[in-house]
């Protein structure tokens, strides 16, 4: 039998009544299957409860926009990393003490070596992903839980960070960054700012609040937030539509089976190690030129509250599944009810306590959901 006639004959054959191929599923299961129906939800709710106690504060107002806006953005950078990171079914408790360490590698030759600005954060970037990389291979080399070994270089790097920093400097705290980097090509795509001159025709229409002599509070579009909505839409189209994307979720979902038929999963995971380096020294890059310095305990915690609004976002803790769409609401959550609970004049304290009573919620319900769909399967 030829290859036509097999074809045509596979082709002639009636399909099964329960074939998966022809399955209609209804619209309800379908948005149950999609990871981000729980951050986009919550998001949808924490607008509506601050819209209702916060509106008349300056929450709302430009200012108060970009404020909350510019939180979620920082979080929403190393989030977009660590998501990616947990569909491979591995974890990075680095992220926070490496946003320290490459802040201290963009201060230190900067301020002390004479070196320019771009140069500094190129050096930066090279030896955070070169940290990565290590963290990656050890990993993937030894077959150690990545929760351990990254869990090491959270001490190591914090360690490392203060050591040099004293060692090189006697400070732990390294400022003037902010005047060398003036007019620095390089520094603008970090610390600057995007749309002033649109800001500005929108203060002369009288749309947005200005000061006495008539400027806009709001100037501009901090680059902390360029770098969020564009590291979250370069990702979750490689995640989605990329071979790259598949082999990440075949990675965290059966490593073996993966390798059975040639995914390389152990390049994949490196390489998402060194692209939480990447995302944690955007992070730090942004940070430093905004204030115009380095400290060696910048990045605290920030780890956990990276894995917390990748988890908020849908991701498994067990790899596999996960959306960077999720992730980008996840950390808008944190970014507004941070600065909600400040406009609305709650003791900040209890910031803590939401984060907690969400990953639990966020935990629960992705459970709760993924049974449900596997149930109607």
């Amino acid at each position: 039998m030829s290859v036509k006639e097999a074809e045509t004959e596979a082709d002639s054959k009636p399909i099964a009544p329960g074939d998966e191929r022809v399955r209609k599923v209804s619209t309800l299961n379908s948005l149950l299957s999609r990871p981000e129906l729980g951050s986009v939800s919550g998001a949808i709710l924490v607008f509506a409860f601050f819209a209702l106690v916060a509106w008349d504060s300056g929450m709302f107002n430009a200012d108060g926009i970009v404020n909350w806006t510019t939180v979620s953005a920082q979080l929403g950078i190393i989030a977009v990393g660590a998501c990616l990171l947990m569909i491979a079914g591995e974890f990075d408790l680095s992220i926070g003490s490496m946003i320290g360490f490459a802040g201290m590698l963009i201060a230190i030759p900067a301020v002390y070596w004479g070196w320019p600005v771009w140069a500094a954060i190129i050096f930066a970037f090279v030896g955070a992903m070169a940290v990565g990389f290590v963290n990656g291979y050890i990993v993937v080399r030894t077959g150690l839980p990545s929760f351990i070994v990254s869990l090491a270089f959270l001490f190591i790097l914090r360690g490392l960070t203060i050591a040099l920093s004293i060692a090189l400097t006697n400070k732990t705290i390294i400022s003037g960054v902010g005047n060398i980097a003036e007019g620095d090509w390089l520094a603008a795509m970090f610390g600057g700012e995007i749309g002033v001159g649109f800001f500005n025709w929108l203060a002369s229409m009288g749309w947005i609040e200005t000061y006495s002599d008539g400027s806009p509070i709001v100037t501009g579009i901090p680059m902390v937030v360029v770098w969020w909505f564009l590291l979250t839409a370069v990702c979750s189209f490689v995640l989605l539509r990329t071979r790259f994307g598949n082999w990440i979720f075949a990675s965290g979902g059966d490593a073996n089976a993966a390798k059975n038929v040639g995914v390389p999963t152990n390049r994949v995971k490196i390489m998402l190690f060194m692209f939480t380096a990447f995302c944690a020294t955007v992070f730090a890059a942004c940070q430093v030129l905004e204030f115009g310095s380095a400290a060696a305990d910048r990045g605290l915690l920030k780890e956990f509250e990276a894995i917390i609004a990748a988890v908020i976002g849908g991701a498994l803790l067990t790899g596999g599944y996960g959306s960077v769409i999720g992730a980008f609401f996840g950390a808008l959550i944190f970014g507004v009810v941070q600065m909600g609970i400040f406009f609305t004049g709650v003791d900040s304290d209890w910031f803590r306590v939401f984060l907690g009573v969400m990953l639990l919620i966020a935990v629960l319900f992705n459970n709760f959901i993924r049974k449900k769909v596997t149930s109607a399967r």
